[in-house]
C-alpha cells in the first residue's frame, strides 16, 4: 500500500505530532510525506518526499494575523499549479493534517482522503466555540482542506470520531519536575513586546523561546533560547507554567506533564478563539493579549493558578489502527468549493 502524510507546517504543533504519527504510519504500508508552509522552526527527522511554500502564516509584532504580508507572499498561480501537478492518482490512501494543495489535488481527482487532527474536530457542532462565531472563520476550519473522511483531536472527546491528543514519546518519557522558571512560547509576538512586560516581574525566572535568537542569552531574570526541540523539552520540563498561545498541541503537552498554563490567543485566529472556550471550560487561564496590564495578569497567575493535570491515553496507535479500518470515522458531507465561495477560479 502506498501511503500520502501531507501535514501543514505554518507552525510547529502539526509537524510535531507527525513526530509520533510516522512510525506507526510506516507500519502499513509504503509512507511518503508532504510538507507544505514554510514558518516552521522545527523539522521531520525523516525524509521528505514533496515540499511547497503552500500557504504560509505571518503575524504582526503585537500577537495578531498580518492578513498583508500573508497575501502578498501567496503565491496563487503556484499553488493552482501545484494542485493540478500533484501525482495524487499514486496512493493508495491519503492522511490529509490540514494540508491544502494535497486536499485539493485530490478532489480534483476524485480520491477520498482523510483528514486528520485538530481541525477536523471542528465538523461535529459540539465542539466548543466562542459566543460570536465566525462565517469566515467556519470556512477556513471546514473548506481550508476538504476531505471525504476525517478523525479529530481534542482536549475532550466532544463526540465520536474526536479522540483525546497524541501525546509524543518525547513528552511522555520527560522526568517532570519543578525547578522553578516559566517557559514562554509566543511564535506571533516579537522578543522586545514580551521582554518588556516580563521584566517588570522581577521575583520569577523566564524561559523566553525566540524566533530571532541564534544561541542562549540572559537579560536580568529572562533566558532567551533559539527554538530547538531539545533545548525546549529540557525547559518544558523543568518548568512551574507554561505561557503560550490559544494552539493545541502545546497546551496539551503541558497539560500532561501537570504544568500551569496561561493561553494568549492570535488575535483574528478564529481556531485558536475557539480552543481559548475549551480552554476556560476545563479551568486554564486565558487572556486576549499582551497590554500595560498583562505584567499584573502575569503576577497573578504566578501566584494564584493551579495547575491541572490530565492523563490523556498513549492512544496513537489505536487512533492510526482506527484510521486504516476505516473506524470511527466522520463522514464529510460535500461542500461548496472554499475557492468559488471566495469568488475565485481554481482553474
Amino acid at each position: 500500500m502506498k501511503i500520502l502524510y501531507a501535514i501543514q507546517a505554518t507552525g510547529n504543533g502539526h509537524l510535531s505530532r507527525a513526530r509520533e504519527i510516522i512510525p506507526h504510519l510506516r507500519q502499513y504500508g509504503e509512507l511518503d510525506l508532504f510538507v507544505s508552509g514554510d514558518n516552521a522552526q522545527i523539522s521531520l527527522p525523516y525524509p521528505i518526499k514533496y515540499k511547497s511554500k503552500g500557504f504560509s502564516i505571518y503575524y504582526d509584532k503585537t500577537g495578531g494575523l498580518d492578513y498583508i504580508q500573508t497575501f502578498k507572499n501567496t503565491k496563487i498561480k503556484r499553488l493552482m499549479s501545484e494542485i493540478r501537478d500533484f501525482p495524487i492518482k499514486d496512493y493508495d490512501l491519503i492522511i490529509n493534517d490540514f494540508e491544502f494543495i494535497s486536499a485539493y489535488a485530490a478532489r480534483l481527482r476524485a480520491k477520498d482522503a482523510i483528514g486528520f487532527g485538530h481541525q477536523v474536530s471542528f465538523h461535529s457542532q459540539d465542539t466548543p466555540r466562542p459566543k460570536q462565531k465566525s462565517y469566515f472563520g467556519e470556512l477556513i476550519l471546514k473548506h481550508y482542506a476538504p476531505c471525504q473522511y476525517g478523525m479529530g483531536l481534542h482536549f475532550d472527546e466532544f463526540d465520536t470520531f474526536i479522540k483525546k491528543p497524541i501525546i509524543r514519546s518525547e513528552i511522555r518519557e520527560l522526568d517532570a519536575k519543578n525547578l522553578g522558571h516559566y517557559t514562554i512560547y509566543l511564535g506571533h509576538y516579537e522578543d522586545s513586546e514580551v521582554v518588556k512586560h516580563l521584566k517588570r516581574v522581577k521575583d520569577a525566572e523566564f524561559h523566553l523561546f525566540s524566533k530571532t535568537v541564534k544561541k542562549p542569552e540572559k537579560y536580568k531574570n529572562i533566558k532567551l533560547f533559539p527554538i530547538n526541540n531539545e533545548l525546549y523539552l529540557r525547559s518544558l520540563a523543568g518548568c512551574e507554567g507554561l505561557i503560550t498561545g490559544a494552539g493545541f498541541e502545546a497546551p496539551a503537552e503541558a497539560i500532561f506533564l501537570g504544568k500551569k498554563v496561561m493561553a494568549i490567543p492570535i488575535k483574528g485566529q478564529y481556531e485558536q478563539l475557539c480552543n481559548a472556550k475549551a480552554m476556560r471550560a476545563i479551568g486554564l487561564t486565558v487572556i486576549k493579549k499582551i497590554n500595560d496590564k498583562f505584567s499584573l495578569r502575569l503576577h497573578n497567575w504566578l501566584q494564584n493558578a493551579t495547575p491541572l493535570q490530565i492523563n490523556y491515553p498513549d492512544n496513537t496507535a489505536q487512533i492510526v489502527g482506527d484510521i486504516f479500518a476505516h473506524k470511527n470515522l466522520v463522514k464529510i458531507a460535500p461542500a461548496e468549493n472554499l475557492f468559488l465561495k471566495l469568488g475565485l477560479k481554481l482553474w
